[in-house]
């Protein structure tokens, strides 16, 4: 490993001698921040709701499908059957669902009885979007329900009763993790990309071929530098970001060690990709094109500024290949839920085995000739 460190060394000694690199990579995404995190709004379909029946009677069986209409015409939502209540509170707080409409036991008795009857919506309020469709969708559903099929006697009008699991989260503490990632892909892009580009047109790595080091060394040495320059963008944002989107108890401990975790495999994964599409590449001008349109196709499918229930199959297709939008919902998940790894477990499972993959064909389509 000590020609590894030593590619490691030589890289973090050109990252010290650009410090108008470092201060636009941390500065870019603060104002991206600031800038957006109070300009954009919208709403979104194709949500989960699940739905927990402690009655079973015709009232319930005609809101359930009611709720089953819903799912069948405008999509807004589909339906979850939920048998145990605390099984569906917990798939909520790990964001396998959006929301959980929970229907009482005495909800039918009270629908005949005309004694109130109510029902919980507890939703998952860290998306807003999400959160004014769920409950918009459900008043409507409410409002049909309430309207009798016929002028019999004893028909009760059922009201909702919203619950929300976190304190209210604004729209610059959702735009937070977008903003953490696209730190970390600035900086890979500007201090590993296009210097590893710029060197190879000054023939300075013609230096690393005449070296016994072998390929892998020579990419495990770009990926580590890269990805130690990442981690310190990254980490930066977490903490400046978090002290201005306002999040609550930004410096725990165990929420800081998994942030810690997650910026450092998300590094590690982006700039694995950045070695994959640059290794070879010769002209200097080509990744400074290739930025904009990478930033295009990674940053907004990821969902980090709007969420993926509102988007059209085709972009839902490159979201689920994005390793953005694995990163976003891990952070998301820690900085405005503070959620453990049973809800990030998949997103840092799918970072590792990309990161394993692009490192893979990037030492395979490295040439060790000029």
């Amino acid at each position: 490993m000590h020609r590894t460190w030593a590619m490691v060394e030589r890289e973090l000694r050109r990252f010290r001698r650009s410090p108008m690199l470092i201060v636009l990579s941390m500065l870019l995404p603060v104002v991206q921040l600031c800038i957006l995190g109070y300009a954009f709004g919208g709403n979104v379909k194709h949500l989960k709701v699940g739905i927990v029946d402690q009655d079973h009677g015709l009232p319930a069986v005609k809101l359930r499908e009611l709720a089953g209409a819903v799912t069948a015409g405008s999509h807004t939502f589909e339906t979850v059957e939920y048998a145990d209540p605390g099984q569906a509170l917990t798939d909520l707080r790990n964001g396998r669902i959006n929301g959980v409409l929970m229907i009482p036991p005495d909800f039918s008795r009270r629908v005949h009885q005309r004694s109130q009857p109510r029902l919980a919506l507890i939703e998952d309020n860290t998306d807003n979007f999400v959160s004014a469709a769920l409950v918009a969708q459900m008043n409507s559903l409410l409002s049909a329900f309430n309207l009798p099929a016929s002028p019999r006697r004893g028909v009760g009008q059922a009201s909702l009763h919203v619950v929300e699991v976190y304190p209210y989260v604004p729209y610059v503490q959702y735009l937070l993790p977008g903003s953490i990632v696209m730190s970390i892909f600035t900086m890979v892009m500007i201090g590993g990309g296009i210097n590893y580009v710029d060197d190879k047109a000054r023939g300075l790595h013609e230096g690393y071929l005449v070296t016994p080091i072998s390929k892998l060394e020579l990419i495990a040495g770009f990926n580590i530098s890269g990805t130690i320059k990442a981690v310190i963008a990254g980490s930066a944002i977490v903490v400046v970001g978090s002290l201005i989107a306002g999040i609550p108890s930004p410096f725990d401990p165990l929420r800081l060690l998994r942030l810690a975790l997650v910026v450092i495999i998300t590094s590690f994964a982006l700039i694995s990709l950045m070695f994959l599409l640059m290794v070879r590449m010769t002209n200097p001008m080509m990744p400074r094109a290739i930025f904009g349109v990478l930033n295009t196709v990674l940053y907004f499918p990821s969902g980090a500024v709007y969420p993926q229930q509102g988007f059209p199959g085709w972009m839902k297709v490159i979201a689920v290949l994005d390793p953005f939008t694995y990163a976003v919902h891990a952070l998301r998940s820690l900085l405005l839920k503070n959620t453990g790894f049973a809800a990030i477990g998949g997103d840092l499972l799918y970072l590792i085995l990309f990161s394993v993959v692009a490192m893979t064909a990037a030492t395979l389509l490295f040439k060790r000739t000029l």
